[in-house]
């Protein structure tokens, strides 16, 4: 049964509160760990552990389950005695961003510990997360599957399970290139409409209900509008995965070129200050007045 369950949440900040949030409404047991601590604090209040060290997170934990910034936040969490402390036939839920070199260094982690790895990164952000529909892309030892989608279920819309672990990475890497290229293009349209002096909110409006009106834009380009990003997904996240597409591309003999532009305006806003903002923010560094 998923509510006997005990998981251990190592990152807690925005995805990873909302998650650990749904497992307690599930009825499973959750330990809860954050480097900041005050960031896993609140979730005390709502009948999880917070732990102060992974280690007390892991001990006995059936799943440990990572969301953390990039690989080397993974590693650094799990390393040690991490994942010797886990309860006997556990399962560790990768669900970090962390492109295909971190998901084979923590591949081989978890081998040497032998410990069954499920890389499993997700589509969404804060407002799914905290809806339970998230988009688990999910790959790994097909034994483990189904005790593994107890726990993508209480968070997940839906889970699509691709193979050998690594292909949920490399799937999610395919669809980052997508949204980067759209944030890139949607940020110089409407800046481009401000400089013709066309109403970018009309833009958004024609667009709006056909082919071309895709949800995301409207979303992220109302934020672009009224020059507003609340952090649903931060702009330092999204340069940091636009630059693990960008490895994954020269170890393929690819060249990206828009993806690299798209990179580069993301560092202008970066430099600018907008790195803790929405990754809509984006669009600072492409205005007319580069604000």
């Amino acid at each position: 049964m998923a509510d006997d369950k005990t998981v251990a949440v190592l990152g807690t900040g925005i995805m990873g509160a909302a998650m650990a949030r749904n497992l307690l409404s599930a009825g499973m047991e959750v330990r809860a760990w954050n480097r900041s601590r005050e960031k896993a604090e609140p979730l005390a209040q709502e009948g999880a552990e917070v732990a102060d060290n992974p280690a007390d997170a892991a001990k006995g934990a059936d799943f440990i389950l990572t969301m953390l910034s990039d690989a080397d936040a993974v590693e650094e969490a799990v390393g040690g005695d991490v994942l010797s402390a886990l309860a006997e036939d556990s399962v560790w839920l990768q669900m970090s961003t962390v492109g295909e070199g971190g998901n084979e260094r923590l591949l081989r982690l978890a081998s040497d510990h032998d410990v069954a790895y499920v890389d499993a990164p997700v589509l969404g952000t804060r407002q799914p997360a905290e809806q339970g529909q998230l988009i688990v892309l999910a790959s790994g030892p097909k034994e483990v599957r189904e005790r593994s989608e107890q726990v993508f279920g209480a968070f997940a819309g839906k889970t699509v399970w691709l193979g050998e672990a690594g292909e949920g990475s490399r799937l999610k890497l395919v669809v980052n290139n997508w949204i980067v290229g759209l944030l890139g293009v949607l940020a110089e349209t409407v800046a481009f409409a401000e400089a013709t002096g066309v109403d970018p909110a009309k833009f958004l409006e024609t667009i709006e209900g056909g082919p071309l009106g895709l949800p995301y834009a409207q979303m992220k380009g109302s934020m672009m509008v009224e020059d507003d990003f609340p952090t649903s997904f931060s702009a330092n996240l999204a340069r940091k995965d636009a630059a693990l597409v960008l490895d994954s591309a020269r170890d393929h003999d690819l060249h990206l070129r828009i993806a690299e532009a798209v990179t580069a305006r993301f560092d202008e806003a970066i430099q600018a200050g907008h790195g803790e903002e929405d990754m809509a923010a984006v669009y600072k560094a492409a205005r007319p007045d580069r604000g």
